[in-house]
């Protein structure tokens, strides 16, 4: 039962992602994101403002291919390059508003549930779903970490609280 219910839920969300990448195929918007940008994006998103080459490593793919990619979403507008406060030659990815306009709609939803997730039962399951779900993204999906590790070796990810 568990399992079943969590690859539903896993498949709702990642459907809702599809559908708006697909809907923007559809709509023939010049600017929209291939399939490849979004997945690219995505990644970029899950690092939290990587670096060029800590984006690379991560997708494994080389550091010019990165660029090329990282160029092309930034012409779209989906995603910026902003200067490092502390070591000026660095720039880090950060996905504009376009983007989460656009493609966001996954972490609407994701709130959405949320919100209705704190509707329908009483605080103190929401706790201990809170509570629950923090523990899976800590300590029992360790191999999702190794992608996020690429980033923070040395100290790079620069991590923003969690929503």
């Amino acid at each position: 039962m568990l399992n079943s219910n969590f690859r539903r839920m896993y498949d709702k969300f990642k459907l809702m992602l599809y559908d708006k990448v697909f809907r923007s195929f559809e709509e023939g918007e010049d600017d929209s994101l291939t399939t490849f940008e979004v997945l690219c994006m995505e990644i970029i998103g899950a690092l939290r403002e990587p670096t060029v080459n800590e984006f690379a490593e991560a997708a494994q793919i080389s550091s010019s291919n990165a660029t090329y990619r990282v160029n092309q979403i930034i012409k779209k507008g989906y995603v910026e390059k902003v200067r490092g406060e502390v070591d000026r030659r660095e720039f880090y990815l950060v996905p504009t508003n376009k983007y989460a306009e656009r493609y966001g709609i996954i972490y609407d939803y994701i709130d959405i549930v949320s919100d209705r997730i704190r509707d329908r039962f009483p605080k103190e399951q929401v706790d201990m779903f809170t509570e629950m779900l923090g523990v899976v993204a800590r300590e029992l999906t360790p191999e999702a970490d190794s992608f996020l590790e690429v980033a923070r070796r040395n100290g790079n990810l620069r991590l923003k609280k969690d929503r």
